[in-house]
């Protein structure tokens, strides 16, 4: 479905997730901070390529089962039967088979379908700043991680390089078309630069090292979800990105990998990051010749590829001009408070957003929520569909009338949005959906070469897969917030999390919607939820 796809990988695809800053203040310093990352980064590539790193469990029972104890005795039952001891005390392992591909991997742009890259044998880092590439190698020949003082000398060293951002930078190309792209890296590989190229797609990850602060929420949005386009290549398995205040964010490639791969990854680099540092802001850089160890890539350009290159930064830059996105936290309550009220938090968000959009709008319309389905063998994702008969009556009875319904109707329904939305997102994680199943018939379909079923050409098909409010949600410890941009040119990205105590979203949208006005009626949403809740006059 990703591979395929023609657009460009950033907006329509590439997600955003943005780590917490460390408590410790001065260990925020950029350089300081992209040092510990990557030694971070690379502590996480070493355990998972020895096959240490603990297996990611959904603990149904965590007091029983996310446990040392139970911990080492799983570890001496052998593999063949520690399913069913994990399955005795309600943990399922969930499937890892994705996370290979975090390193040394990117997305080759084909013509008509492109192609997923990895070559674990490379042993550099990839680094961009000002739009100008280089590399160093991270890793030593006996597969050991460099000394961290080394690797803070060689970011040092580029942080201090004052070459000026190029007159056509490469990056650019990474955010066209994928055909176009296909045809322009041809064009870069017969032009002399297959070792360059090598050498990009093949590095461990993507640094991006920005020159500037970050102002607000909403600029950390616009940054870390597109930025100028100049210091980034979309096409990596995932870039981590440090503003000059050390805000750190990982902006990902999709087709790879969902949300579950990434945000473990996160989990661990910020919690080894900010508890066992490598360096610290005394540590001194090695007295190392970073001038010999870095190597800075140069691209040989041909007019051809100049104007390529021209052409794709002005179809960057219209359209990221008319993109808006505005975060928003809702401080009355969250997780906690709803649980008291025996209602699901994510229901209630969903519920939200119909509210909003019936409010805003006057009308229901295909929504989209992600789901895993990690507790299959390469499972990817299933979709949830939270607009049903339940929010759309709830919805109506709230904006629409609700001096018609007494508080304990309103409160049963939204209990009956809740009993549903637990059901969908159940049946969505154990393969019970229908989306990914209708999707796959549809290109057994296509792959006879036989006409098209006219189930798939029907008005009803088309529109259930034009999803103008897409939603997801992640929470972790380590993240402060996520974004993507709207799947349609109509729709809004809705990244949400619902957290203990409050709830936010970070809403994104083109000219054709309104995302300031679409985010305050989440808010009175919301409200009027919390309201009907804890039994006071909806407003």
């Amino acid at each position: 479905m990703y591979l395929r796809a023609r657009e460009s990988v950033v907006l329509n695809y590439n997600p955003f997730m943005v780590f917490n800053a460390d408590s410790k203040v001065d260990y925020n310093n950029q350089l300081i901070r992209a040092t510990n990352m990557t030694v971070s980064a690379l502590r996480f590539l070493k355990t998972l390529r020895a096959n240490i790193l603990e297996p990611e469990v959904f603990h149904l029972n965590p007091a029983k089962s996310d446990t040392q104890t139970f911990k080492k005795f799983i570890r001496f039952v052998p593999s063949s039967l520690s399913w069913y001891g994990a399955y005795m005390v309600n943990a399922y392992p969930l499937d890892m088979s994705q996370y290979f591909r975090l390193f040394n991997s990117t997305r080759l742009p084909k013509i008509n379908r492109d192609e997923l890259f990895t070559d674990e044998s490379e042993r550099h880092l990839l680094v961009i700043r000002n739009g100008n590439f280089y590399i160093f190698d991270v890793i030593d020949i006996d597969g050991n991680i460099m000394k961290p003082s080394e690797i803070q000398a060689h970011l040092k060293f580029i942080l201090s390089e004052n070459s000026p951002v190029p007159a056509f930078p490469l990056a650019y190309l990474t955010s066209e078309n994928r055909d176009t792209w296909a045809r322009l890296r041809q064009e870069l590989l017969d032009n002399g630069n297959k070792e360059a190229l090598r050498k990009v797609d093949s590095a461990i990850f993507c640094l991006c090292l920005d020159d500037f602060p970050i102002k607000d929420f909403n600029h950390l949005s616009h940054t870390m979800l597109h930025g100028d386009g100049t210091n980034r290549w979309y096409d990596k398995s995932f870039n981590l990105i440090l503003a000059k205040d050390g805000t750190a964010a990982i902006n990902f490639e999709h087709s790879w990998g969902d949300g579950v791969a990434v945000l473990r990854f996160q989990n661990e680099v910020f919690k080894d990051s900010t508890q066992s540092p490598a360096i610290t802001p005394q540590s001194q850089p090695a007295a190392v010749d970073s001038a010999s160890s870095v190597q800075k890539l140069n691209f040989k350009l041909n007019d051809s590829l100049k104007e390529g290159i021209t052409k794709a930064k002005q179809k960057f830059d219209a359209t990221v001009k008319t993109l808006t996105v505005e975060a928003h936290q809702f401080e009355r309550g969250g997780k906690d408070l709803l649980k008291k009220h025996k209602v699901s938090p994510d229901a209630v968000a969903q519920l939200a957003f119909q509210m909003a959009f019936l409010q805003q709008y006057g009308q229901t319309v295909a929504t989209y929520e992600s789901c895993s389905t990690a507790a299959f063998k390469h499972g990817r994702t299933e979709t949830i569909r939270p607009a049903s008969i339940y929010t759309k009556a709830c919805s109506e009875a709230i904006v629409r009338k609700s001096s018609k319904h007494s508080a304990a109707e309103l409160r049963q329904m939204i209990a009956e949005c809740s009993k549903y939305h637990n059901q969908l997102t159940k049946e969505a994680a154990m393969g019970q959906g229908f989306d990914r199943h209708l999707y796959g018939l549809r290109c057994l379909a296509e792959s006879t070469g036989s006409p098209l079923p006219d189930f798939y050409q029907d008005q009803a098909y088309a529109q259930i897969n034009y999803n103008i409010l897409s939603t997801s949600t992640l929470s972790s410890s380590a993240v402060s917030m996520g974004g993507f941009g709207p799947v349609v040119p109509d729709g809004f990205g809705v990244a949400y999390g619902v957290h203990d105590s409050w709830i936010g979203c970070n809403v994104s949208g083109y000219l054709a919607r309104n995302v300031q006005e679409f985010v305050q009626c989440v808010h009175k949403s919301l409200n009027d939820i919390f309201n009907v809740l804890e039994g006071e006059q909806v407003n």
